[in-house]
């Protein structure tokens, strides 16, 4: 999952439309307002509610570029208008609420749903088939990943996934000269960098969806599941109870020895590590691919010039995984021609222009040769790690797996509850809500 900014104030809102009118750009065909893209007289509407990726983004210059492609969309559809309906920043409250209006038959037309909750929607069966809208080359492109996360049991297509993440370890070199390899070097590392007046390794431990993610690589690096073929949850099991209890030890033992701040368990934002840089208060930290711009914007370039980025590391150089999420588009429409509609609206603004535009990462590969900017060392670098990278299991039970997950973390990170006893009940909690669907 990626993490949103806040919406544009309204005041930011009326200046872009304003600019529109004064460049003369605001035509019947391609007029947006603060909740509308097309004529306010056209006589057919598409309901599409969104998050922050669109023309309302915080960032002007993303926003810009969101706008020129929904007025290009639309221009090739006078006949279309398209209602915006923006999510508000708690993602888990609102793709629930989503589920909900789809289950009772009140669902927008069209909507981002996260992919960590695709699962979900898939088995209440609100989505209608993207199938007949997308080529077989156009998903045969698509990360393995990402082609089983948007495909149901019938072998359908019930989203377009369109843009993805994944966790690195971000590092500042003059305090960090050498990317950790294994967990023990980032122990290491951590705590020279104490040493220095860092408070050490930061990573979420609050709360939070992004606390389960980020930690989880630690377990799949180890070769773990958390369910089986079934979606039935397995973790505490056998092996992957070993595997599962070694990775939560890691954390604990971070902040036991010092190596992390006992802060982490109350950390459930992204945010915190971009200003613990710019503070110079950290040196480590476990992030997202989305940061490195986030970083070039909120530091000096000098300060910039210090920060780099490896893969994660594992318990040893070899056992290596990340969690990979992102966003897709799908519909929940009764009219086969909104359907359609919604489809197309995936593929001619998100499928590569908006990840142009926002520099998110494309899930189609040739995607990467398209678009220069995913030239980039950088971004090859984030590619390259996409291949060892893994999703959230397709499976219902997953959004209860991660909150009995935080809680765990929560109690073990502050000492409330040794790790075996904390990880059982987890399992027990994550086993009997697998009975309730």
């Amino acid at each position: 999952m990626i993490i949103k900014a806040p919406l544009l104030a309204l005041t930011s809102i009326l200046a872009l439309s304003a600019g529109l009118v004064a460049n003369g750009q605001a035509q019947a065909s391609d007029l947006i307002t603060g909740d509308t893209v097309g004529s306010a007289s056209a006589k057919k509407t598409l309901v599409f509610r969104m998050t922050t990726d669109g023309p309302r983004n915080n960032d002007e210059t993303v926003a810009e570029g969101y706008s020129k492609l929904f007025k290009a969309f639309i221009a090739k559809r006078p006949d279309w208008k398209i209602e915006l309906q923006m999510m508000s920043g708690d993602i888990g409250q609102e793709q629930a609420r989503l589920l909900e209006q789809a289950r009772s038959g009140n669902a927008p037309d069209c909507a981002a749903v996260d992919s960590f909750v695709l699962p979900l929607f898939k088995k209440a069966g609100v989505l209608r088939s993207f199938s007949p809208y997308f080529q077989k080359d156009e998903i045969d492109q698509l990360f393995p990943f990402i082609r089983t996360g948007i495909t149901g049991s019938d072998g359908k297509i019930y989203a377009w996934w369109w843009s993805t993440d994944l966790r690195v370890l971000y590092r500042n070199k003059e305090i960090i000269p050498d990317a950790p390899q294994t967990w023990d070097d980032t122990k290491k590392a951590a705590l020279a960098s104490v040493k220095q007046g860092m408070e050490g390794i930061l990573f979420n431990g609050g709360r939070y969806e992004g606390t389960t993610f980020d930690w989880l690589a630690n377990f799949w690096g180890q070769g773990g599941k958390l369910v089986d073929d079934a979606g039935k949850p397995i973790f505490g099991e056998g092996d992957n109870r070993a595997k599962f209890i070694k990775a939560v030890n890691y954390y604990h033992d971070l902040v036991t020895s010092g190596a992390a701040p006992k802060r982490v368990a109350t950390i459930g934002n992204y945010d915190d590590f971009n200003a613990a840089a710019a503070a110079g208060t950290t040196a480590l930290f476990v992030g997202g691919n989305w940061q490195i711009n986030q970083l070039k914007t909120t530091l000096e370039p000098e300060d910039f010039a210090k920060w780099t980025f490896s893969p994660l590391p594992g318990p040893t150089a070899d056992q290596r995984s990340t969690g990979t999420g992102g966003w897709t588009v799908a519909s929940f429409a009764k009219d086969e021609e909104k359907v359609n509609m919604c489809a197309d609206l995936a593929r001619e603004v998100y499928m590569g222009p908006a990840n142009d535009v926002q520099q998110q990462l494309p899930t189609r590969a040739d995607l990467y040769d398209k678009y220069p900017v995913f030239s980039t060392d950088v971004n090859k670098a984030f590619r390259d790690a996409l291949k060892v990278g893994q999703a959230r299991p397709g499976a219902p039970v997953y959004p209860e797996i991660s909150n009995q997950i935080q809680i765990m973390m929560g109690k073990v990170l502050t000492g409330t509850q040794p790790t075996e006893a904390a990880v059982d009940e987890a399992f027990k909690a994550s086993l009997d809500a697998y009975g309730r669907l």
